[in-house]
């Protein structure tokens, strides 16, 4: 019994035991929960306090790097422009650029060309890097995208330069003839002659200035503010009427057809000097006793249902080599053709302009020695009409749908008669 006894007092001093235990700890967590947190200095590597807000919502792409050259915060624009790859800056001058500035706190700006990302790709980014220090040890790198700034200005500088020397070619050409008649007020034959030669320069400066007016207001306004609902027929009526001496001198014949009563949605007289632009195109480029066919039809297209008008000729065709050029300003395939014929290089610029601020585009088969088929692809009214709601709703402007280009036949005669079922000859 004495042993029994013993037992029991020792286990009930082991059972009190534990119990004091185990509440001096919890009061001892309870006490440390509940101490106020020590302040001390920020972790090495965080941003001041609404860095990371401003940053957020900079156009320029970003860098921040500390003073082991890591980056501590970089935008999706830096990695988009390959500034920043794996976790570091990949762009050795910056790199420099930042280090110079980390070290006397100065302000630095450079421009830079960096290659391009992907196989293949020869171009170069042209881009501005600053960097400014930010705070005592991070460093601030912003680094923004010259690119298309670039291409619009090397675009205005080849635009001013070809102005300048179209405009130059017929205005001296004006004075040395007046200068001619001056010399041979005498002898009135060759008055005549040097008059007429004046009276074409004059019409081809006229036309010149003409067609510059045209690209600026078909570039600069919203053809779909003031839009309507167009007739294609009439529209055809135009473009073949405005031909219609030049190809009477060729004797060339203008057939008209395709489906009737189609209708668009835009700006009458834009739509209308684009289709003339590419009938005159046709009658200037075709040699005489051809024909020039206009077609229109519905298509189906990936936004909806679409208009396409169709001009096809004869003519002497478009090199491959020059097809992706045809539509860039004063860019003609034979000089000398074009001057023979009048034209300023300006006429498919236009035509280009006006498809795309309708919502459409325009597109291009050729093959040499056969002609050509110009296609001029517009949304059907309805659709354009509720695409123009819509963006004016967004404040952005009238928006186009891009398609895929449409499969032409072999030749230009079996575009012609296929497509002109109900056709009808326009006699010059």
């Amino acid at each position: 019994m004495d042993v029994n006894a013993a037992v029991a007092a020792v286990a009930a001093i082991a059972g009190l035991g534990t119990g004091v235990i185990a509440m001096l700890a919890f009061r001892m967590s309870e006490r440390e929960r509940t101490r106020p947190l020590r302040s001390g200095p920020p972790p090495e590597n965080t941003l001041p306090a609404g860095v990371d807000t401003v940053l957020s919502v900079l156009r320029s792409s970003a860098v921040v790097l500390d003073e082991a050259d890591g980056v501590v915060k970089a935008s999706s624009a830096a990695y988009a422009l390959g500034v920043v790859r794996g976790g570091r800056l990949a762009v050795e001058p910056m790199l420099q650029m930042a280090r110079e500035t980390r070290r006397d706190g100065e302000i630095r700006q450079a421009e830079l060309d960096l290659p391009r990302r992907g196989k293949g790709r020869t171009d170069a980014l042209a881009v501005s890097a600053r960097s400014a220090p930010l705070g005592s040890r991070l460093v601030l790198l912003l680094v923004e995208d010259l690119t298309e700034a670039r291409r619009i200005e090397a675009v205005r500088r080849d635009f001013v330069a070809n102005v300048s020397h179209e405009l130059k070619t017929p205005a001296g050409a004006l004075s040395l003839l007046s200068e001619a008649v001056l010399d041979a007020a005498d002898d009135p034959e060759a008055v005549t002659r040097f008059a007429g030669r004046m009276q074409i320069e004059a019409t081809r400066l006229t036309n010149l200035v003409q067609e510059l007016i045209d690209l600026s207001r078909v570039q600069d306004n919203d053809p779909l503010t003031h839009a309507e609902p167009v007739e294609v027929g009439e529209l055809i009526s135009e473009a073949v009427d405005r031909c219609r001496q030049q190809a009477s001198s060729k004797q060339i014949t203008m057939v008209v057809g395709g489906t009737p009563g189609l209708t668009v949605w835009g700006h009458r007289s834009q739509l209308a000097a684009a289709l003339g632009n590419l009938v005159e195109n046709a009658v200037n480029y075709s040699p005489a006793h051809t024909r020039v066919a206009i077609a229109a039809a519905v298509v189906p297209g990936r936004g909806g249902e679409q208009i396409e008008i169709s001009v096809t000729d004869q003519g002497v065709g478009i090199p491959e080599s020059d097809r992706d050029r045809i539509f860039e300003r004063f860019y003609r395939v034979d000089p000398a053709r074009s001057r023979a014929t009048g034209g300023t290089g300006l006429g498919l610029a236009i035509v280009k302009h006006v498809a795309a601020s309708h919502g459409g585009e325009v597109l291009v088969w050729s093959s040499e020695g056969q002609g050509s088929t110009f296609t001029l692809r517009l949304p059907e009214p309805g659709s354009a009409r509720e695409r123009h709601r819509s963006a004016r709703r967004r404040r952005e402007g009238p928006s186009g749908t891009l398609h895929e280009p449409a499969a032409f036949p072999d030749s230009a005669d079996a575009d012609a008669d296929t497509t002109n079922d109900h056709a009808r000859e326009v006699l010059p």
